[in-house]
């Protein structure tokens, strides 16, 4: 197809806004979908979207569509994007393949936290953005209200703005005009050397892995043998095709277009996400822009229950890293629980989403520890440690500075819970940067935050606080110095180093007492008392007993000399004594998050 009828572009909304749905409403309206084919949230085709109601992976889909205006076909690649903070990068990668992006805000709800991100996002690829008011025909929308908030906070020109409501189907066509009338067509040069950036990929069981490109330059024809640039491999093009929702074959990809490519690669470290694939016979020597890398920002061991299945879960991490380049991870050793892996990740919804997928579709039983952020040590000597396990932190006399990492909070909050969300940011050793009031209703507060505190319970009390009405984006800002001290976890007199955690010194023996009255309720009693201790260093800040589970052996003596009784109670005593020197505490997953749940 002639790449002046090609439009590509994404789907871009705060999360709850109605991306997935709007999304059906184009399959339909287009004829994708035959009657018997559609189902609510049809590209979120993983059980977890459908479950939790939220998009995780960006989709891609290629529609046929006549133009009411000028009857001409186009082809249009559509790709649907996650909402959440999250998985703000997968949004970054669908839109370096994108000419232009739909944003869409609900009427009722108005501008979001993410609703800002994701054009910002956008904006940075110079994409053409059509705003689209989704929601209309809710009896609490207030589609000039937030017409004017679009103005006002986003700066984007909301004259010709699409009034939409894609449960209802209204405004559907118009979208689609609106995208033939206002994205641009793909500058691509078929005669040039191919070239496309690989901007997905995942592995299939039978065909390897397969990778979602986009065309940037030239063709690339079945049977060709290209080149990945990054990695320096060379594969055959076996086959090759366009989801229109469903497989479509194709016999070649051209310029300007978006489609996937099987080369039955087994290996999986062969390719990357960002990569430029070329010919093998006309190569070109300038790899594509690709995307910038995010650097997690939560590290947590993952660790197999059972021992043999060491080597599931790195083969099971290795495919997830393919579908999921913003996960990191690294061999870890704990003395409590075994061998496992250290993993990084853009945020805590991420994390459970990774240990939700590694159980579900590759069956694996799991224990997670704690999330922890990533500090900034500078030793006595001059070398600068970045530490991401509190297990590996120094001597206090080798550290000179030790510094934690800071976000910029933007809270979009209603008036009324100003005071709750205020305080609930104070406790967490915040300082406020502004607060902004952008209709009577909505306000926006920005905080610099420390990213431990924010780790914690943070969003979970943010949406109690506001009853799920406040919404959160936070991005980086700088490492700053701190006094922090590592906090142990002690049962039994032996440190659980997987319970471990650094926290800040005003807040370590409140956390240490707590932590071990949870600790207490969660762990189950055993035939012996067991010691539960909190430490700083070699100082202990507080200790529960969990008393043991004791059989009355004094039940058989009925009558007869008091020490005979004392006789058993002494027999008894040294047999728990014997026991608690070989025992082992079972302790259970939800221990490991019970710092999670513990609050200053």
């Amino acid at each position: 197809m002639d790449p002046k009828f090609i439009r590509n572009f994404s789907i871009i909304a705060h999360i709850d806004h109605g991306k997935s749905t709007l999304a059906d409403g184009l399959l339909a309206y287009s004829g994708a979908l035959a009657d018997r084919e559609k189902k609510e949230q049809f590209l979120d085709n993983m059980d977890l979207e459908r479950e939790r109601g939220i998009t995780i992976k960006a989709q891609t889909v290629c529609l046929t569509y006549k133009s009411k205006v000028d009857g001409e076909t186009y082809q249009i690649n559509l790709i649907d994007t996650p909402g959440h903070v999250d998985f703000s990068y997968e949004v970054s990668r669908s839109l370096a393949a994108c000419e232009g992006a739909i944003l869409v805000v609900d009427a009722a709800q108005g501008v979001e936290a993410q609703t800002l991100a994701n054009v910002y996002l956008a904006m940075e690829n110079n994409l053409t953005i059509i705003p689209v008011l989704n929601k209309i025909d809710l009896p609490s929308a207030d589609p000039e209200g937030v017409k004017k908030q679009i103005e006002e906070t986003v700066g984007l020109d909301c004259t010709d703005i699409i009034h939409a409501s894609a449960k209802e189907k209204i405004g559907i066509g118009e979208i689609l005009e609106a995208v033939i009338a206002k994205v641009p067509a793909p500058t691509a040069d078929r005669a040039l050397v191919p070239r496309a950036l690989i901007f997905d990929s995942w592995f299939d069981a039978y065909q390897g892995v397969v990778i979602l490109v986009r065309v940037v330059d030239g063709i690339i024809k079945k049977g060709d043998r290209i080149h990945f640039m990054a990695t320096e491999r060379d594969y055959e093009v076996l086959r090759m095709g366009k989801y229109t929702p469903f497989p479509l074959p194709v016999e070649q990809l051209d310029a300007g277009e978006v489609g996937f490519i099987i080369c039955g690669i087994k290996d999986i470290r062969d390719v990357k996400v960002g990569d430029t694939v070329t010919s093998v016979k006309n190569a070109s020597v300038i790899p594509l822009p690709g995307f910038q890398k995010v650097k997690p920002m939560v590290f947590a061991g993952i660790f197999p229950i059972v021992a043999s299945e060491y080597q599931n879960l790195k083969d099971a991490l290795d495919k997830l890293c393919l579908n999921d380049s913003s996960l990191t991870f690294e061999v870890e050793k704990s003395l409590a629980l075994g061998f496992g892996y250290r993993c990084g990740f853009l945020g805590l919804l991420h994390m459970e989403i990774v240990q939700e997928r590694l159980e579900r579709e590759f069956n694996l039983a799991l224990i997670t520890t704690a999330p922890t952020v990533v500090y900034r040590i500078t030793k006595t000597d001059g070398t600068v440690l970045m530490l991401e396990n509190p297990s590996g932190m120094p001597n206090e006399t080798q550290i000179a500075i030790m510094e934690e990492p800071y976000v910029k909070v933007t809270l979009h909050t209603p008036t009324e819970y100003i005071g709750g969300l205020l305080k609930l940011c104070e406790d967490k050793r915040g300082q406020q940067i502004k607060m902004d009031y952008v209709t009577e209703k909505k306000v926006i507060i920005e905080y610099k935050l420390p990213m431990n505190e924010m780790v914690m319970d943070f969003y979970d009390r943010l949406k109690s606080i506001t009853k799920g009405y406040a919404s959160l984006e936070y991005e980086f800002m700088s490492f700053e110095e701190a006094k922090l001290v590592k906090l142990d976890i002690l049962i039994n007199g032996d440190p659980i180093d997987a319970l471990s955690l650094i926290v800040h010194h005003t807040k370590a023996v409140n956390r240490g007492r707590l932590l071990t009255e949870k600790m207490k309720e969660l762990i189950p009693r055993q035939q012996y008392q067991v010691n539960i201790q909190a430490a700083i260093g070699s100082k202990i800040v507080a200790r529960e007993t969990l008393g043991a589970i004791r059989k009355d052996v004094t039940a058989k003596c009925y009558g007869g000399d008091i020490s005979r009784k004392r006789k058993l109670l002494e027999k008894q005593k040294e047999g728990k004594k014997r026991m608690k020197q070989i025992g082992s505490v079972d302790v259970p997953q939800e221990a490991f998050l019970a710092i999670l749940k513990v609050e200053d």
